[in-house]
């Protein structure tokens, strides 16, 4: 009997292309068969026999169409485990998904859970526990609603950022769905992992509102409004009536995410492109400084994105194009003044856009204008505006700027458009044609704190010249906080540098744990190592949360080990 071939992932053709490079290319090319933790081949053959007669052939997938269910960006050294599964399962609707979990239920074994498995450099769709049966959503990709008035959406966990983004354009909607930096990833997948796009709505897993959960026994919640049938605020509000339990199921294993509201930016009349650079490393406190106050006083009221050269120039080539110094040496500070001149940004540049009636816009712009004179008069602003053209008699209040109008240079993702950007990233160190581009990241959290923030790129420079590397690192600047990415893009056919890039990560989270900091979110191997930094009371954080896994799972099903949570069953395993 014929294995069934992997379908198409994406309608999108940019999307499709991108996916087959990503997982063409593996290391390893040879996937070893591979059976879940404690269940013999006998019982695995009837396990997915019983998830063929409700899914059909073409869901399940195990051998060698598992090409696409491993980390496509593994650093393998001598003795490691790669994180195999023992097969794939795709159901598209909520009863075939209940129908995984009770074989599941049955047989013992782990599902681990993916929207869209585009979590590169954190896994991927690879499972945390060897021998998993990867559980792939993507054929639940409904976008069920779009309320124009009201600017929400409610969507399935296959829906992508550019499906989204196409359904509102077609329907000639007046929204702009935010996006991530790559518009191939799953929006519910992305807003679990609490990952960021850039307008206004961007903080994603902050503009939830109704969630529907499927749990490890097949039976179905909703939250907040959403769990009352015939509510019509089902995804106006957050509130609940009693204990709010959104939280519970972000970057966690109690339970699958089937359906999410999620809020949409109500198409502005104007917005205006920001750039705000500065020269020399050391700005970066000033401009930690300057800007941590003008997201605190609300001028500027959403994200700002900041980036070092070295990260911004690995968008538009190859280290060797801008350097032909040796391999080893990393790029000198001359040099990178003179890239600087070339590209006419900064050693730090910060990005952010701000959005609404033309008017309110100009107001803000003149405030970070007179911010910026008081306090890092040495810095470059500037400032372009885009708003709706005025026509007829009318005083334009209700003319819309159209994002596809906005200069690509100066909008794109911050104007809610999709794209594959950033992706040229991870080939920043290849250097032979058939070098194969990946990338990991150290991505704490750190405190709008300039001297803080300095302190923490110095350590971290330090860490990446020590081992030959460029400083390539971005952070985005809430009203607090900073989620600081230490870029760590890598040649996966060359051993060296694999072995190079362990050892820079792991001096990097030294260095962050030392500072108290901790990730955001981890790749699977580091999830053990992050979560045991949250150490108050005995790690009474986790305990907690392992107690409702192991009432809400009985049997250890759903994604053991995900950021560091443990069933009962598999707890030995665990670094604690």
């Amino acid at each position: 009997m014929a294995l069934p071939q992997p379908l198409p992932s994406y309608a999108d053709p940019l999307y499709q292309s991108a996916h087959d490079d990503t997982f063409a290319k593996p290391i390893i090319k040879d996937i070893e068969a591979v059976l879940p933790p404690g269940v013999s081949q006998e019982d695995f053959d009837e396990a997915l026999k019983g998830i063929r007669e409700p899914l059909g052939q073409d869901a399940v997938f195990t051998g060698s169409d598992l090409r696409e269910y491993v980390d496509p960006y593994e650093i393998p050294e001598s003795g490691y485990e790669r994180n195999l599964p023992s097969a794939a399962v795709c159901p598209s609707s909520v009863p075939e998904l209940q129908a995984v979990l009770r074989v599941a239920n049955k047989y013992l074994f782990p599902v681990w859970t993916i929207s869209r498995g585009k979590n590169l450099g954190y896994g991927g769709p690879a499972p945390k526990v060897r021998g998993s049966v990867v559980l792939d959503l993507h054929r639940m990709n409904k976008v069920l609603e779009v309320s124009e008035k009201f600017a929400y959406a409610v969507v399935e966990p296959g829906v992508t950022f550019g499906d989204l983004y196409t359904y509102c354009a077609e329907k000639k909607l007046k929204v702009w769905p935010s996006t991530a930096s790559l518009g191939w990833g799953s929006i519910i997948g992305n807003t679990l992992d609490r990952g960021m796009g850039f307008v206004p709505t961007g903080l994603h897993h902050e503009h939830i509102a109704g969630m529907e959960v499927v749990l490890a026994d097949g039976d179905v919640v909703r939250t907040g409004q959403f769990a009352k049938m015939d509510s019509p605020s089902a995804h106006l509000t957050k509130l609940s009536f009693g204990p709010t339990v959104d939280g519970l199921f972000l970057q966690s294993n109690l339970g699958i995410v089937t359906k999410m509201g999620i809020y949409l930016t109500p198409q502005p009349q104007a917005y205006m492109a920001c750039e705000f650079a500065m020269p020399e490393m050391n700005d970066l406190a000033t401009i930690t400084d300057l800007f941590g106050y003008l997201r605190r006083n609300g001028t500027i009221p959403y994200l700002t994105y900041v980036f070092s050269i070295g990260e911004w120039i690995s968008f538009y080539g190859r280290r060797a194009d801008w350097w032909d110094g040796s391999a080893g040496a990393v790029i000198p500070d001359w040099r990178l003044r003179e890239i600087m001149r070339e590209l006419g940004a900064g050693f730090w540049t910060a990005r952010f856009g701000l959005y609404g009636p033309k008017r309110l816009v100009e107001a803000q712009y003149a405030e970070v204008q007179a911010a910026v004179e008081r306090r890092a008069p040495t810095g470059t602003l500037k400032g372009k505006l885009y708003a709706a053209e005025i026509g007829g008699d009318g005083d334009g209040s209700d003319a819309l700027l159209q994002a596809t109008s906005v200069d690509l240079s100066h909008g794109g993702m911050f104007v809610g458009v999709p794209s594959m950007f950033s992706l040229p990233l991870i080939d920043y160190y290849n250097r032979r044609p058939d070098s194969l581009g990946a990338h990991s990241a150290y991505s704490p959290v750190v405190p709008l704190d300039g001297a803080v923030m300095l302190d923490w790129v110095r350590a971290a420079r330090a860490v990446y010249e020590r081992h030959g590397l460029d400083l390539l690192c971005d952070f985005f600047m809430h009203e607090r906080y900073a989620v600081f990415v230490c870029m760590l893009p890598f040649d996966k056919t060359d051993p060296a540098q694999r072995a190079v890039i362990d050892k820079v990560f792991n001096e990097l989270f030294e260095e962050g744990s030392r500072r108290g900091f901790a990730k955001y979110r981890t790749h699977i191997n580091h999830m053990d190592q992050n979560a045991e930094l949250f150490d108050f009371n005995n790690h009474a954080y986790r305990r907690f949360v392992e107690t409702l896994k192991d009432s809400l799972d009985e049997n250890g099903i759903l994604s053991p080990g995900k950021n560091g949570i443990w069933p009962k069953r598999l707890r030995s395993r665990a670094s604690h």
